[in-house]
């Protein structure tokens, strides 16, 4: 999930651990479009969802084909690229690691299949159960997960790879048939886009933790992620997908089953930070909600100040909701550069110590002088905020007075958004005075718990805030106990002895490279 601190990978000081977040997750059925592209241009507008890999399967219904890599969606695709993803259904995926490291070998979709049909899934959430599942693999193999073929075989330690080859594991029954068997199984935060040669399908957790709506093309179905995905490729936005629903959509058209019962509790992070803000949320658009827990966030925490200014971009709507409420003008002090984004170059001490500079920069005369309230979304480690208040005295601000649009967060998140362990988060142990004086901060305020649902609009019992409550809507495992999500990666040896580590199953297999260097050329084909 979200971050070293108030931010995603992308605005994380240098050299700081980038933390892990929720993916996205696409899947249309549009014979006569360009599939493959419109894929890629949802994926282009969830990539604040994940900026470790991205890849696209595609079907004609006759041949499946996989491109997938490390990297942002527009490092991974060209024209030549998307050229080869022919056919009229897709999948697509970009990644933040929830579960099993940032290789290559993790990127999605994931593949499997049986002598009938290939398989590909795209996974957005986190499973608490994953030992459980693999546990039920084996027993349908009679052998340990490890001699398996398919992408456990090669290496992929991710718990939807072990959804992807539970949902292969009988080829004798249709694979909507093995869905319908395996969700209720399930435990956990997931939204699962799937498709076959044939056949595209959509599943939500009961408790619909993370977002997953379905729009309508001119010629075809689109299920993404956010509204703002389908906003890109010309879609209009029909419904969320149900918690419990298991949608299928094929030339028979579309048709929806319940594998279980709905009992909703969406992310409120969703709300605070994840979501974008031109995204709507069970019928409350992101935006608005965060101007109003700007506002409420200025009605619990005034103080006399001269100016508003947001941490951009997460802080802006709560910054102007603040200065709307207070009185007080808003500004913009901070100048971010937008073309600092997910690097691969390990920064020097020296510019590690110039810290938020690369991604921030005062405007010194806008600061000079001036009593500042700085609105942001939220705090976890406190690095960023300690050096972003730093940067602002050095730029001569008067007093800093820190707002933050969310309570403190105290609890790690198993549903999708890998927040640090409970003896990380600096609001674990001390009270706001002390993460005031942590962060060096003139005063600080956070809103309060009723505030931020209140801005929602949504009711209590239909959201999640076990990261700021320790309210866990779906009971953990006791190995979760150590507060350690990476107990659940699958942690699967790589088959090497005698195996082909290209083997997804019983298919006849070509031309699938191996390598993180030919990543993006991965390809499975039948006949």
């Amino acid at each position: 999930m979200a971050r070293g601190d108030g931010r995603l990978s992308h605005d994380l000081l240098p050299g700081e651990k980038a933390p892990q977040d929720a993916c996205g997750v696409f899947g249309v059925w549009a014979p006569g479009e360009e599939v493959a592209k419109l894929t890629y241009f949802g994926l282009y507008a969830l990539q604040h969802r994940g900026q470790e890999s991205a890849g696209i399967a595609a079907s004609d219904g006759h041949r499946m084909l996989v491109y997938k890599d490390m990297g942002l969606v527009s490092q991974v695709f060209d024209e030549n690229a998307l050229g080869t993803l022919k056919g009229h259904i897709a999948v697509g995926h970009c990644r933040y690691s929830t579960t099993g490291a940032s290789v290559w070998e993790n990127a999605q979709p994931t593949l499997g299949g049986t002598h009938g049909s290939t398989v590909a899934l795209a996974h957005n959430g986190n499973l608490i159960n994953s030992a459980e599942l693999r546990e039920m693999l084996e027993d349908r193999h009679g052998h340990s997960a490890d001699q398996l073929a398919g992408e456990l075989g090669r290496g992929n330690t991710t718990d939807t790879a072990l959804v992807t080859a539970l949902l292969t594991s009988d080829p004798d029954r249709p694979l909507e048939a093995t869905a319908m068997d395996l969700l209720p199984k399930v435990r956990g935060a997931f939204c699962f886009v799937f498709m076959d040669e044939h056949t595209l399908y959509a599943a939500r957790d009961p408790q619909g933790i993370r977002p997953l709506v379905l729009g309508r093309l001119e010629r075809g179905w689109v299920v993404a992620s956010e509204t703002a995905a389908l906003d890109i490729v010309g879609a209009s936005v029909i419904r969320e997908v149900e918690p419990g629903e298991l949608i299928a959509i094929d030339a028979d058209g579309l048709r929806s089953q319940r594998f279980a019962e709905a009992k909703p509790k969406g992310c409120v992070f969703e709300y605070v930070y994840l979501a974008r803000p031109d995204t709507t949320l069970a019928g409350r658009a992101v935006n608005d909600a965060r101007v109003e827990m700007g506002r409420q966030l200025a009605r619990e925490h005034p103080v006399e100040a001269d100016m508003v200014m947001p941490v951009p971009e997460s802080g802006t709507p709560a910054a102007i909701g603040y200065a709307q409420e207070s009185g007080l003008p808003y500004g913009q002090g901070l100048v971010k550069n937008s073309y600092v984004g997910r690097t691969f170059i390990a920064p020097s001490q020296t510019i590690r110590q110039l810290g938020i500079r690369l991604k921030l920069n005062p405007l010194r005369e806008v600061i000079k002088g001036k009593r500042l309230v700085v609105v942001d979304d939220s705090i976890v480690r406190g690095n960023t905020q300690r050096a972003l208040v730093r940067m602002l005295r050095e730029a001569g601000a008067a007093e800093v007075h820190v707002r933050i649009s969310s309570p403190p967060v105290r609890w790690p998140c198993f549903y999708g958004i890998d927040f640090a362990t409970r003896a990380e988060l600096i609001a674990t142990g001390i009270d706001t005075d002390g993460v005031r004086s942590s962060i060096g901060a003139d005063s600080l305020g956070y809103i309060s718990t009723e505030g931020m649902i209140a801005a929602t609009e949504q009711p209590r019992d239909r959201l999640c805030t076990a990261c700021f409550t320790g309210e866990y809507p779906i009971g953990l495992p006791e190995r979760a106990g150590s507060e350690s999500t990476g107990l659940l990666d699958l942690q699967l040896p790589v088959q090497t002895d005698g195996a082909d580590p290209t083997d997804v199953g019983t298919l006849d297999v070509e031309g699938v490279a191996t390598t993180a260097g030919a990543g993006a050329a991965d390809a499975l084909r039948r006949p």
